[in-house]
């Protein structure tokens, strides 16, 4: 079958996100015999007219969309994506009768008002590797749809819950060919790679349980390192790992680095720390392997917010990864996430001075938690009524603690002001 495959990301928030997840597909229903076409329409000025081109030049049989982002999580000015979600789906409407399966992370979390709103004509939720090529194989033989895991209708009543694929070594890393060569050598673009999926951390606010599942499932060391060095042999030098927590399990995290250590190669990286078991051997193997700089999510600097984040560290261990890291060279970017629930001034304060005292070489400062369904936080909220228990959460709800919202924009904006290397 023909297989047009769109990535509907529109947002640059951090960096340039090239569509990792959507190039994991693509590998995988090719590999299967498809022919698959993927756009990525980051870049495209005018959208609608890319995406109708690439329907009538590629007459695909079916087209499936990759929603990323619902919103930019910023609790002021928010940016919301919907309409260009729709938008993607609408221009191929207007060029083909193929049928439209949405999937994606951002799908994923709200797989039935999103397909509503978009009106596409079904949706994976979760992985899709494995669902899109059942999904293909029933499509090409006429064989009814419904009953596959994951798989959403409009008018869907008995559905089947997604499955996460256990042996991540069956799903092949994307093939590099896929990557515009003119990004290669741009200083702003860092090629993802995933070796992990799931976490078992279980942050009050954090979505990732609802995409990728609790259980960690990992890719075999070898294997990456072996597609780092063909992606190195393209002319691809750095890299970001965006599994989220790069250190856990350490064992995992050692073998990793040591194996690019063995293998030789020139490349740099960055990737996303939880600060804790983060011994000196690890920092020293990351460095060595090619590690450049790090995300470092310790939220808040006071350890009740923590505790009620759901964090297993504190601040203490916090200081003592990032003392370490600096230690090596490797250069670190804070996150504070202020306003959670039982935030009060003192607390907030205590999370500002504990960031500035580690001396970072930036920091993101965000006030307001983006909430999201099925989560602990979702649950407190709806307790203390800043939603009903029928809100779907699409449209983006932040948490402030009552009291605080007017002082902590105040207080953000002042030690923003007065630091050039924070930011929001």
């Amino acid at each position: 079958m023909k297989v047009l495959l769109i990535s509907a990301n529109r947002e640059e928030i951090n960096m340039r996100a090239w569509p990792l997840g959507l190039a994991c597909v693509a590998e995988s229903i090719e590999k299967a015999g498809h022919l698959v076409h993927l756009l990525d329409i980051v870049e495209a000025q005018d959208y609608g007219t890319v995406v109708k081109g690439a329907v009538e030049d590629f007459n695909p049989d079916i087209i499936g969309i990759s929603v990323r982002n619902i919103d930019d999580q910023h609790m002021i000015d928010t940016k919301v994506f919907l309409n260009e979600i729709k938008g993607v789906v609408e221009a191929c409407r207007k060029v083909t009768r193929s049928p439209i399966v949405l999937g994606g992370a951002g799908y994923s979390m709200y797989p039935e008002t999103l397909l509503k709103f978009v009106e596409a004509d079904m949706g994976i939720q979760g992985e899709g590797e494995a669902a899109l090529l059942y999904l293909l194989d029933r499509f090409e033989n006429h064989i009814d749809l419904h009953g596959i895991p994951g798989l959403y209708f409009p008018d869907s009543k008995n559905q089947v819950s997604g499955s996460f694929i256990k042996d991540l070594d069956s799903i092949q890393l994307p093939n590099v060919a896929l990557l515009p060569h003119s990004l290669a050598g741009k200083d702003n673009f860092w090629v993802p790679v995933q070796t992990r999926r799931g976490c078992p951390m279980k942050c009050s606010y954090c979505s990732t349980a609802a995409i990728e599942g609790r259980v960690l499932r990992v890719r075999s060391p070898d294997l990456v390192t072996r597609w780092l060095a063909g992606a190195e042999q393209e002319g691809f030098k750095q890299y970001y790992f965006v599994d989220n927590t790069f250190n856990l399990p350490p064992s995992y995290a050692k073998r990793l680095c040591k194996e690019i250590i063995a293998v030789g190669l020139n490349i740099s990286w960055r990737c996303i720390l939880y600060p804790v078991r983060l011994d000196p051997e690890i920092v020293r193997l990351m460095a060595a392997a090619g590690c450049k700089d790090v995300s470092l999510g310790f939220e808040s600097g006071s350890e009740p917010i923590l505790h009620a984040m759901n964090k297993r560290f504190t601040p203490n261990e916090v200081r003592q990864a990032s003392n370490l890291l600096a230690e090596h060279g490797i250069k670190r970017m804070g996150f504070l996430l202020l306003g959670g629930p039982g935030e009060t001034r003192s607390s907030a304060l205590e999370s500002l001075m504990f960031a500035d005292s580690l001396n970072l070489e930036s920091l993101r400062l965000t006030v307001g938690i983006r909430i999201y369904p099925l989560t602990q936080l979702a649950a407190i909220a709806e307790r203390e009524g800043f939603i009903t228990r029928d809100n779907d959460l699409m449209l983006p709800k932040f948490y402030v603690a009552r009291g605080l919202e007017g002082w902590l924009r105040e207080t953000a904006e002042e030690w923003l002001s007065t630091r050039p290397h924070w930011f929001r």
